[in-house]
């Protein structure tokens, strides 16, 4: 049975206000597992961006001079009411992303330690004394960069704004968020909760478009913002980048994955099953950490192949909004085509299909989950990131070879392998050439570390006091004739 629909806002949110479009333009919005429209948002541009982005910096100075102990109260608060509103706050995310309403409901949950672990984060924002000659004192403070511009996805539309969010408002620096058009109404739900919960007006601002391109290009060509970060494709991040050099904006970039998971041969097999299945069918495969290649030994690839696919065709699919739905439909109709060809072309190179392989029976954007056996290594599935339900399945004989195929791509976001062997654990971790290696676990997101990649796959990091840093500038005092 589907449960009832949740109301949301579907105004964009600049200086602490509810606004429309100039000329009133909006976009609707498409809930990917019916195809109905759900609703409209603001459809802006560079003028409404442009005020958004004046709001929050004559918002700053206030924001930045508020005392710690306010900032946390006030991060706390959010926390609090994503928790409150969790089942609200999942719904409207499983009816405009499609993710199934058990996975959407931990989301909220994960977004919301952000701002629970940044409220206390906050208050560490140390300094530095550098010991010097008599007559000088030496000191080194951390302040906020100033307004940030941030532009996120639609395959984790709460949690990858809450991470931003929660950070740069610790830090001190106010915020223009810029939600993909697929996903608007989450990003707008938060600006709601943020003017609940005691945030001033115009340190959280979200812009809403069906133009990307001209809300980036304000971001990144006006003077105000001094940070972007952006969550999405490596090809829009180096787009950014050029973008963000004309006025050194400093950049944080969470980009494309094409991640491995190795099982070696004295893994726990049911383990490593287990956990590939929530590394690649977690939101239909549509992660940027998702594992995109499965490499076992050779000594246990049937049986691990196998157990995969026994537990691939039991997921549900179905609309998220259903008990029991274990995947959902993919974000659109252009993802399905693209995980056809990834399928179609490690078929032709000698794969097989051990189960799925094809568009479900519900019809729409709905994908069978599917397991691939034998994959060839030249295959484009293990080259290009497949953002779908498909799990292509190597086989490798020494350890030197997995660390070869595993490193052989120019992303470096996460890494997961099975081992109970100490010395490999240490051996392999430290060769794997990714900014993140999951070791016997899959599920390695979290409030309290840092997140991000290394090559292809971005720069800086998030959460953790790592990602706290990269909204603070250092600032170097040298105190003189102090005799």
């Amino acid at each position: 049975m589907v449960a009832h629909v949740p109301s949301f806002r579907q105004q964009a949110f600049i200086n602490g206000e509810w606004v429309n479009a100039d000329g009133r333009a909006s976009f609707a919005v498409v809930n990917p597992a019916t195809s109905e429209t759900i609703g409209h948002a603001p459809d802006m541009g560079a003028a409404e961006t442009r005020r958004a982005i004046a709001a929050a910096a004559a918002a700053l100075p206030l924001w930045r001079r508020a005392s710690v102990m306010a900032r946390a109260q006030i991060l706390r608060r959010m926390s609090q009411l994503m928790i409150e509103e969790q089942d609200r706050l999942a719904r409207v995310m499983t009816i405009e992303q499609g993710k199934p309403l058990a996975e959407a409901r931990i989301e909220i949950a994960y977004g919301a330690s952000y701002f629970d672990w940044f409220a206390e984060e906050s208050r560490r924002i140390y300094g530095d004394i550098i010991p010097g000659s008599q007559d000088r004192r030496l000191f080194v403070i951390r302040q906020p960069i100033g307004v940030v511009g941030a532009i996120t996805p639609w395959n984790f539309p709460s949690a990858m704004l809450a991470r931003k969010m929660a950070t740069a408002l610790a830090a001190g620096c106010t915020m223009v968020a810029k939600p993909a058009e697929l996903t608007p109404f989450s990003a707008l739900e938060l600006a709601d909760l943020a003017m609940r919960a005691g945030v001033p007006a115009g340190v959280f601002n979200v812009i809403t478009t069906n133009a990307a391109a001209a809300v980036g290009e304000e971001l990144t060509h006006n003077a105000l913002v001094r940070k972007i970060t952006f969550t999405g494709s490596t090809a829009i991040g180096r787009l950014l980048l050029k973008q963000a050099s004309e006025h050194i904006q400093k950049c944080s970039m969470e980009l494309g994955g094409n991640a491995p998971l190795i099982v070696f041969e004295d893994a726990d097999l049911d383990r490593a099953v287990a956990g590939a299945v929530t590394a690649k069918f977690r939101n239909a495969g549509q992660v940027c950490i998702a594992a995109n290649r499965l490499l076992a030994h050779v000594s246990i690839a049937n049986a691990f192949a196998e157990k995969l696919a026994a537990a691939c065709a039991a997921l549900r699919v179905g609309n998220g909004l259903e008990d029991g739905v274990a995947i959902g439909p993919l974000i659109s109709m252009a993802a399905v085509e693209k995980v056809e060809r990834h399928i179609a072309d490690a078929v032709a190179r000698g794969a097989r299909v051990l189960t799925g392989g094809a568009r479900h029976a519900l019809g729409g954007s709905f994908f069978q989950p599917t397991v691939l056996d034998n994959v060839s290594p030249d295959s484009l599935i293990c080259h290009e990131e497949t953002f779908g339900p498909v799990a292509p399945v190597m086989r490798f004989e020494t350890e030197e070879e997995a660390l070869n195929l595993a490193n052989a791509t120019p992303f470096g976001l996460a890494s997961y392998f099975y081992s109970r062997d100490i010395s490999r654990i240490f051996r392999v971790a430290e060769k794997l050439e990714s900014g993140m290696v999951g070791v016997n676990e899959t599920a390695i997101s979290t409030a309290i570390a840092p997140f991000g990649g290394v090559k292809y796959s971005g720069l800086g990091r998030e959460g953790s006091r790592f990602g706290l840093e990269d909204y603070l500038e250092k600032k170097y005092i040298c105190l003189g004739g102090v005799e």
